[in-house]
This record gives C-alpha cells, structure tokens and sequence, in this order.
C-alpha cells in the first residue's frame, strides 16, 4: 500500500514530516511538495515528487498543482493520499477521489480555533477524513488525533547561558515580511552578540549586517543546536525547528493589522505553546533584551513517550 504525502513547503511540510513516525505508515511512502532548500534538506534519501510552487490565496498556482497531480496519480500505484496543507493538499485530493483513494487531512497545528480555508474545502471532497490537532474543536466530523507538539517538554537549565549566539527567523514567506520585529530586535540584540538574520522578505531601512533572505535548512539546523536563544515568528515550523535544537525560542507572531499575514491564527498557536511553557510568547513591539535571556535560561527536549497519532482508514 504505497502512500502519497502531500504538503506545501515550510511549516507544512515540517508537520508531516514529524508526524509520519507516528502514523504507521512504513517506508513505502513517496513525498509530493516544492523544489525548495528545505524540502530537499529534509527529505534526502526519500523519494519525492516535485510540484509546482503555490503561495497563500494563489489560485493559479493550485491549478498548476492539479494538474500535476493528475499526471502523478494517473499510473495507479498510490492507494491513499495524506496531507498537512495548504492549498496542494485539494490539489491532490480532488483527482485522488475521483480515482477512488482514501484521503486524510490533517489540519495544521496553526489552525486553534478551527479549520483553515484549505480545511474547509477539502472537507467537501468525498473519501476524505478530516484531523485536527487541537481537542478544542474536534467533532463529528474533525477528529482529534493528537498534536506534533506532543512528546516536547520544557525545563529550567541548572545553570544559566550567557547570550552570545543568536537565531533570528523571520520565515521564507515571499509575500509577507516582519518589519516590526526586525526593527525591534537591531534595537536590543546585545552588539557584541553573534547574529545569524534569516529575514525572507522583510526589508527596514536600517538592515543588520549579514542579514539573509533564506539560509539553507542544515545550515539553519546547526546553527540553531549552537545558538544561546532561538527568535523566531510564531510558525509551526519554526516552533519545531528551535525545539528539535532544544530551544524555548523566543515566539512573536504576525499580525494582520500589520499586514504580516492573511490572518492572526499565528497569535493563539503563540499563547497555547506559552501556556505549555515550549516557546517565550512576545509581541513584536515588546521584545527585549530580557526576554532573549530567559529564554536562554530554558531547554527542551523530547520526552521519547509519544502516542500514536489516531487516525482510521476509510471502511
């Protein structure tokens, strides 16, 4: 029974990628998502489908996608589809369905208080089961399965880091930048400090030497495992990334008052992993240089006891 995953690149990806371990799947799986740094980081020694590229709202770039998946479901080897989102996942699931496959689509862990536009679509599609990571919402339809946070757990360091080594991530999203926190942070990072700026697209008049659109995914995993403290925006993705490295990062979210995102799903993410004490929740404006030294005062780790995630196969 070979397995399609399906995701975009970047926090989506990040999830299923994490997830797979603990859906049972084996090793007779093939990837579909972006040509992108990361995927090809991530994903080395699997097998992976290349597709084109889709960005947030793009309905050009999902129908470039469907028709791909049209041409990678057509041969009949896979029996099921899996994915986080976003707007790949119809992409596939709208052809898989009419070939008869099962799908599965599990909501993102952004997604708190509900389905995303992609949950909401997919949801109509026949031989679709529907997952969400948040117990808050699940019903009959949206089934709780557990979370890719699950098997984290935060604890004070015995003794205190000096802040020497930062990580600053701001994301890779082509469309939205985070001016407000990057010209937060060139006030208070400590001069002396060794900075690595991944900034994507944010542009400030005043750009901290060294500053990156994008900073390959092994390279930003290593520099990560020798940073002091970990800033980042308040993706899942990057929520991952700084606690796979054993970091409480420092969590700010977008805003779309400030035109940073299409949406505020990034502010509740922020506030639940606060509460689970697995990421220092701050707002862009309030960053300081305080808190980049407490969350260098934490670790976290991975407990080694994790469940399952539950899921079922269509009858």
């Amino acid at each position: 029974m070979t397995t399609l995953l399906v995701a975009s690149t970047g926090g989506h990806l990040a999830e299923l990628y994490d997830l797979k371990p603990r859906l049972g799947l084996g090793d007779d799986c093939v990837w579909a998502t972006f040509d992108s740094p990361q995927s090809r980081s991530l994903l080395d020694g699997h097998e992976v489908i290349h597709v084109p590229p889709a960005t947030t709202r793009d309905a050009l770039g999902t129908l470039r996608d469907l028709l791909a998946a049209r041409r990678v479901l057509r041969g009949g080897r896979f029996t099921r589809v899996v994915s986080t989102g976003a707007s790949v996942a119809m992409s596939f699931f709208v052809p898989a369905s009419r070939h008869g496959l099962a799908c599965h689509y599990i909501e993102s862990a952004t997604r708190t208080a509900g389905p995303s536009l992609t949950g909401r679509l997919v949801s109509r599609v026949p031989r679709t089961r529907l997952y969400t990571q948040h117990l808050d919402w699940a019903d009959d339809r949206w089934r709780y399965g557990g979370t890719v946070f699950d098997g984290y757990q935060a604890s004070r360091r015995v003794t205190p880091r000096p802040v020497s080594r930062i990580v600053v991530a701001l994301g890779t999203h082509g469309r939205f930048g985070f001016p407000r926190l990057l010209a937060r942070l060139v006030e208070v990072v400590p001069p002396e400090a060794e900075v690595l700026w991944q900034v994507g697209a944010t542009r400030i008049p005043r750009m901290p030497a060294g500053a990156r659109p994008h900073v390959p995914y092994a390279e930003m995993q290593q520099a990560m495992r020798e940073a002091d403290v970990v800033v980042t925006h308040a993706g899942v993705g990057s929520a991952l990334a700084a606690m796979r490295a054993g970091h409480r990062a420092v969590f700010v979210p977008r805003r779309r008052s400030h035109r940073e995102h299409v949406d505020d799903h990034q502010v509740e993410l922020a506030r639940q992993l606060d509460r689970r004490q697995l990421v220092r929740h701050r707002e862009a404006d309030a960053v300081t240089v305080e808190d980049l030294a407490e969350a260098a005062s934490w670790t976290v780790a991975a407990t080694g006891a994790v469940a399952p995630f539950e899921w079922t196969e269509l009858a």
